[in-house]
């Protein structure tokens, strides 16, 4: 199985833990859609998006002395938006309901975004293998 098929395997354990969650996408830290799990379309625009927030997020983090980024969350009218590092070179962005427990998807996401970085850095680096 391909990195891309677990991490995509991943993302739907993901929302089949957490019913609320609307959207999964796992994308590298530069905007590039890695696997996504959505009825949406839109997302390399999330991707692109998320990528833009990654930037402000990390330079919020290590201007006010909190250490390395490890996740950013967004509450809208209509739900929350979730993202986690996943690695040294992937993020993991959730699309959540607003009944969402967000303890619960801070939960559940920390283990997939785990997950999820092991699988793309480890790529990575067989790639980087001679």
């Amino acid at each position: 199985m391909s990195a891309e098929a677990e991490v995509l395997d991943e993302l739907r354990r993901l929302r089949a833990r957490v019913p609320q969650i609307s959207g999964a996408l796992a994308a590298s830290a530069d905007g590039l859609v890695l696997a996504q799990d959505t009825t949406s379309a839109e997302g390399e625009s999330v991707a692109a998006l998320t990528a833009a927030a990654l930037g402000v997020a990390v330079r919020l983090t290590e201007t006010t002395g909190q250490g390395a980024f490890r996740e950013l969350l967004v509450r809208g009218e209509h739900g929350y938006v979730a993202t986690y590092a996943a690695g040294r070179s992937a993020v993991l962005t959730l699309l959540a309901q607003p009944r969402t427990n967000v303890g619960r998807l801070h939960l559940e996401a920390r283990r997939s975004s785990t997950r999820i970085g092991e699988l793309v850095d480890g790529a990575l680096e067989r790639q980087e293998s001679p």
